[in-house]
């Protein structure tokens, strides 16, 4: 795991290069607020215990410095004891002072260029809606993974672009770079993006507010991509 200021990669089961081709995992998002950290510490703990992750994004849209910062240092530790990577949504500035295993910008955020000055060699992650074109130049540029989506409606955030699942199978099919699968994904339609070439599935409500509980939405997402990948 990383600490404030060290550069090296603890995750080289995200590139394709290790064995990352024929796999899919999920990557939980945590929801938009955290008024009890203490609370969402122990539902964290809870969902990592149904089965398999890969990491976790912390994404508190316009929260305070302080407010992120506490968030890390609760949840990082739960997180990264499970060996899953902890990744801090939008704030390069802020992820490369604090322990996490990288940072996830979007269109409208930091360039990839400047991120990865401020990251060193930890995880930077992009955002690319529906765009093949957005992915290249950040695969190109050196972006450790690219985010498509929204595959399906999502109210845990405004989504400016519908992605279809035919982009997952063409990008795994001509590129090295991994590709997250993000938007409305539930255990009830993950699959089929598992069999387009997903090699990651970010999930934030599918998991938070699934009826009988975190673990047993992540083991639903599971078996899920289970299913996916069989048909793949």
């Amino acid at each position: 795991m990383v600490s404030s200021g060290e550069v090296s990669r603890p995750y080289p089961n995200w590139h394709k290069s290790q064995s990352m081709t024929a796999d899919c995992r999920l990557y939980l998002i945590t929801p938009p607020s955290l008024t009890d950290l203490a609370a969402f510490g122990r539902e964290l703990a809870k969902a990592l215990e149904g089965g398999d992750v890969a990491a976790l994004q912390i994404r508190l849209k316009d929260a305070p410095d302080d407010v992120i910062a506490a968030a890390v240092a609760a949840l990082s530790p739960i997180a990264q004891g499970h060996d899953v990577a902890v990744i801090l949504n939008d704030r390069p500035d802020l992820a490369a002072r604090l322990p996490v295993d990288g940072v996830h910008v979007g269109q409208s955020d930091m360039a990839l260029k400047d991120a990865r000055k401020l990251m060193g060699q930890r995880m930077v992650g992009v955002t690319c809606h529906d765009s093949r074109h957005l992915a290249m130049e950040a695969s190109e540029a050196g972006a450790d993974y690219v985010a498509f989506g929204a595959f399906f409606p999502t109210s845990t955030k405004d989504a400016p672009t519908t992605a279809e699942p035919e982009i997952l199978t063409i990008w795994q099919e001509t590129m090295e770079t991994p590709c997250v699968a993000i938007g409305g994904i539930t255990a009830a339609n993950a699959a089929p993006l598992a069999t387009a070439g997903a090699d990651f599935l970010a999930v934030s409500a599918g998991v938070w507010a699934h009826p009988q509980g975190p673990d047993a939405a992540v083991a639903a997402l599971n078996a899920a991509i289970a299913e996916g990948l069989a048909a793949r």
